[in-house]
């Protein structure tokens, strides 16, 4: 391909609404069963929720279930974090 081509590279599909709706909610049957399980870094359930992630990983694109994978982890150490600020804070009160 030279400098000059007019050939472009094709640029991806832009989601649709259904098939964003169908990844949110694979997302979300995966996470719960991570919760069910006990689990919170995904991938680390072994067996346990094969079939989930599977559904999850066909239905989202690659970027996303690593976009979401990162967001659970973050979610969770910023409720820990909001707590231990709240204890503080009514500590502080007393």
């Amino acid at each position: 391909m030279g400098w000059f081509s007019s050939k472009k590279d094709p640029e991806p599909e832009p989601a649709l609404r259904q098939d964003r709706q169908k990844c949110w909610e694979s997302r979300d049957a995966y996470f719960a069963c991570l919760d069910t399980s006990g689990v919170l870094k995904a991938g680390d359930e072994g067996t346990a929720c094969a079939s989930a992630k599977g559904q999850y990983e066909r239905n989202c694109a690659k970027s996303w279930v690593d976009y979401f994978n990162k967001r659970r982890i973050l979610a969770e150490q910023q409720k820990g974090v909001l707590a231990q600020l709240a204890n503080q804070s009514a500590e502080t009160k007393k």
